[in-house]
């Protein structure tokens, strides 16, 4: 993501006009200025160890590279737990994941420019070779114009860009003529097409042979587009017009950079996510710095480090300020509304949103970079990888993880501009869980589900073209590198474009067209680079004094001080905190209760009533406290009174050799039976039942007696196929569904359901497995015969080595968490006896439902929830440690109000009128958010 060479902290002052060379020499030289702050203050990590660690990401490529090279290529990605390659339309379509693959090698491509940072300078020639070969790009295959412009185009310009310093060394490449450039600029002409619209953003898809809106074409209908989509193609566009002096490239790059900044929100300076290419309305008007707008951000600053042009670092500025004013609520950054930027527009944050804390690094912003990334660091350690999205309180909310490199990319770069040994210690955790959780034994596998360890069968380009990169680069002295890294600057896929493009073929107007949109602040905008003593206060311990309040950020902890304060003012007379059991949404006291608690009452216009809680609303930070709880409490209601449990996922972990438990399957739980999140892991070898379906009295008893046996779904029930197995001696049961080609990386989790009868006779536990992930182990079994595998609530830790010793579990706790349990500034209860509508999703795949993936907002029936004070109903408190405190005050108080009969309850009540009035202001903002179908 993050400039190689970024970071400032020299005391040299740089012209405010100066050519980009000269301050990009001097970033250089500032970034080693602020390591050497660090060195002597902080206990260093050994050469040898760093060395050591160096060596390992190295065979971590191999192991990747090398599987894919043998299994996979020259297809576009590696399916690492089925050891094949993913052809597009020979596979399960996964929606829009899959329109980054073009029949195109995607991962040799991807990982040029990784082969030479690594120093492996003869396999990168071998791969170029291959590239030249083997890669065709007139496929008629529609593709996304940003992953292909970032992982393909960028892909082959930063392998040019190596091919050519290596020919210049003169030992390798000494044949290279230029053939990959040309094969980007083929590349780009077929890219071009998808700008012919009225604004000049692109089309978000295209076909690589027939372009756009032609009928063989299959798109050219689509009408929106993502910020980043638009905005992140002024790098490898600019690249290519720098390097082979066709400027229509840049032009069409900056056009669409330009729209984007007049369309920006002029009283916030925000930007939406989604924005309609022909109008240039904003379709999604929430704003943040994750999926969707990230890299946006990311290329108007390196714009500007590339370029030279002044307008993208004013841009830039101009949101950054936006940015810190109404995102930032540190160590949190939540996407706001973009016409009422202080009010949030969700409940939870995205793993993209990682690559931050690196861009602000490059900015010179500290400060905040060591907060965010130590929250985030802090949300690893808990799930041992950052989920997809995460809740402001840190729990899963998509509870996948395809192997992302940001936080990787930003531990770099604020080691870097620290030098503090404890960001190493970080990229070890990192190294260490890569190989304990996601290595398998044909490269590593993203995973499904951090709570349970379990797998997908994915192992994206970008894992090899950044995540090594990254990695290696954090361990590594600068003599380990072939070259000098500061030469170069990072485009969003790491792909390495040089410096010096910035005095190369510059015949792009530079018109500054900012000032024409707006009148900046000059304070905003930083000319030169600020002296060492600015960032790091002649403090050596200035990183860990930010980063020491944050240690225990993720861990439940009673807010003890908040109690305290609570408990005296009970025993000063005040009044107890609004209970959801007691609360009428009829009663006008109760609503001033609520609005003193951040809590607004909305009256929708199909007659639904909505709550809505903004702590930063609330009267005092109590209060705020007590209106959290409030809402906790008021979803549990809703939950319990109109859901169904639902179980969550359970994990099939094989763990014979030659696996070592480094495989785990997503598993369907059953209604019926052990459960496994209750009892113990059942441990045991796999047997098929004959007949296979398992409907009638087994066979081969003797042949599953003591083990787990596999029963295909269909023509009985679940639990007679149970019955049937249990009879014959087994002492688990895997049911494979049928349907061939299902899997659950496509479809939604699966529950066994009981037969309708008593099944409490069924003691062995049952697990459902799709199609796909079941013929893993029936290969498994072809290939090695005797398969042991491992039926639990989640996959339990192994050692990527050979292991005698059994391993402790994982301390993945939070599988047992409620997500009806929120802390949240920003939480919504519709108060009727309906689901509220879900919320979009980040991505078309697919997300199974599991109980911390369910949605915040929540449904009760107000007339139930006023007839029903439920008074044996247990609450939820904020902090599950705290409960009994908590009631042991309530208790307390409860006492001390009926000892006291003439306790003051606080000011005269205002009428329902009144305080409905004075939220007025909120209503709008939320009915214009539900019409943005936030």
């Amino acid at each position: 993501m993050s400039e190689a060479g970024g970071g400032r902290g020299c005391g040299s002052s740089v012209p405010q006009r100066a050519p980009w060379s000269l301050v990009a020499a001097t970033a250089a030289f500032c970034l080693v200025s602020a390591t050497s702050v660090w060195t002597a203050g902080a206990a260093p990590m050994s050469r040898e160890e760093r060395q050591k660690l160096g060596n390992q990401v190295l065979e971590m490529f191999d192991h990747a590279y090398g599987n894919y090279m043998e299994h996979a290529y020259p297809a576009d990605e590696l399916m690492p737990l089925t050891c094949r390659g993913r052809v597009r339309g020979q596979e399960p379509s996964r929606g829009d994941v899959d329109d980054a693959l073009g029949k195109f090698s995607l991962t040799l491509i991807d990982s040029l420019d990784t082969l030479v940072v690594l120093n492996k300078t003869k396999e990168f020639e071998d791969a170029v070779r291959k590239v030249l070969r083997d890669v065709n790009l007139d496929n008629d295959v529609v593709v996304s114009v940003f992953e292909t412009n970032i992982r393909v185009l960028g892909g082959l310009l930063g392998g040019h860009s190596l091919a050519i310093m290596l020919k210049e060394k003169g030992e390798y490449m000494q044949w290279y003529n230029d053939e990959l450039l040309q094969m980007a600029k083929q590349l780009g002409y077929k890219l071009l097409p998808a700008f012919n619209t009225t604004s000049g953003l692109p089309y978000p898809r295209i076909n690589l042979k027939f372009g756009v809106r032609k009928p063989e074409a299959r798109t050219g209908t689509e009408t929106d587009t993502c910020t980043a989509c638009a905005g992140t193609l002024i790098l490898e566009f600019a690249a290519l017009s720098r390097f082979t002096g066709a400027t229509i490239f840049e032009e069409y790059a900056r056009k669409a950079l330009d729209f984007l900044w007049e369309k920006r929100q002029r009283s916030s300076n925000l930007v939406g996510v989604t924005i309609n290419i022909h109008t240039g309305d904003w379709v999604r008007k929430d704003s943040g710095v994750g999926a969707g707008i990230d890299s946006y951000y990311e290329y108007l600053l390196k714009a500007y480090v590339l370029l030279g042009d002044d307008s993208f670092l004013e841009r830039f500025n101009t949101h950054y300020d936006a940015i810190m004013r109404y995102i930032s609520q540190p160590p949190l950054l939540l996407d706001v509304h973009i016409h009422k930027p202080m009010l949030n527009a969700r409940t939870w944050m995205d793993a993209l949103l990682a690559f931050f804390p690196g861009l602000q690094v490059l900015k010179g912003d500290i400060r905040p970079a060591i907060e965010t990334h130590e929250m985030l660091y802090q949300v690893i350690k808990k799930h041992n990888f950052l989920p997809e999205a995460f809740t402001t309180d840190f729990r899963v909310h998509w509870a996948q993880h395809p192997l992302r490199p940001e936080f990787a990319e930003s531990t770099y770069f604020l080691y870097k501009a620290t030098g503090d040994p404890y960001y190493l210690e970080v990229g070890k955790t990192l190294i260490e869980n890569l190989n304990k959780y996601a290595r398998v034994p044909c490269g590593f596998a993203a995973m499904k589900d951090v709570r349970t360890g379990s797998h997908e069968d994915r192992m994206d380009s970008f894992f090899l073209a950044e995540m090594f990169k990254y990695l290696y680069l954090l361990f590594a002295d600068k003599e380990d590198i072939i070259f000098d890294i500061e030469d170069y600057i990072f485009t969003t896929e790491a792909h390495l474009l040089p410096l010096w493009l910035s005095t190369t073929n510059q015949s792009i107007s530079k018109k500054n067209t900012t000032s024409e949109y707006t009148e900046l602040d000059d304070s905003n905008f930083d000319w030169t680079c600020p002296n060492t003593q600015i960032l790091f206060p002649n403090d050596p311990l200035y990183a860990q004094s930010i980063r020491e309040p944050l240690k225990n950020v993720v861990d439940k902890s009673c807010p003890r001080g908040i109690i305290r304060v609570r408990e005296e003012s009970f025993r000063s007379g005040a009044k107890p905190p609004l209970r959801a059991r007691d609360f009428m949404a009829t009663n006008p006291e109760h609503l001033e209760i609520l609005k003193k608690m951040g809590v607004s009452l909305i009256h929708l216009k199909d007659g639904r009533v909505q709550l809505v809680q903004h702590a930063i609303q609330a009267a005092s930070s109590i209060d705020a406290e007590d209106g959290l709880r409030f809402m906790q409490e008021m979803i549990e209601l809703s939950s319990q009174q109109q859901k169904e449990q639902q179980l969550p996922p359970r994990a099939v972990q094989i763990v014979s050799h030659p696996f070592f438990g480094r495989v785990v399957l997503t598993a369907g739980p059953a209604q019926f039976g052990l459960d496994l999140s209750k009892h113990k892991e059942t441990r045991g070898f796999v047997a098929s039942s004959k007949p296979y379906n398992g409907c009638s009295e087994l066979t081969n008893p003797e042949a599953v007696m003591g083990k787990i046996a596999l029963i295909q779904r269909g023509q009985c029930m679940f639990a007679e196929k149970a019955r049937n197995v249990q009879n014959a001696g087994a002492i688990g049961g895997i049911v494979i569904d049928d349907n061939e080609g299902s899997s659950s990386d496509t479809a939604p989790l699966f529950q066994m359901a009981g037969d309708g009868k008593d099944t409490d006779d069924i003691k062995i536990p049952m697990l459902f497995l799709f199609s796909k992930e079941g013929s893993i182990i029936l290969d498994a079994i072809r290939e090695y015969e005797e398969v042991e595998v491992l039926l639990s609530d989640k996959a339990k830790d192994r050692d990527p080595e050979m292991e005698n010793e059994e391993q402790p579990s994982s301390e993945n706790d939070s599988q047992n968490q409620s997500a009806e349990q929120i802390t949240s500034s920003s939480q919504e209860v519709d108060l009727v006896d309906q689901e509220s509508p879900e919320e979009s999703s980040l991505n078309s795949q697919p997300e199974s439902p599991s109980p911390a993936d369910t949605d915040n907002a929540a449904s009760v029936s107000a007339s139930e929830q006023n007839s029903k004070p439920m008074e044996n109903h247990e609450t939820t408190s904020l902090d599950g440690e705290c409960t009994d405190l908590d009631n042991q005050l309530q208790e307390q108080s409860e006492t001390e109000e009926d000892s006291n009969p003439n306790v003051s309850w606080g000011k005269k009540v205002q009428p329902i009128d009144s305080i409905l009035a004075d939220w007025n202001e909120d209503i709008e903002a939320f009915e214009m958010m539900e019409k943005d179908e936030l």
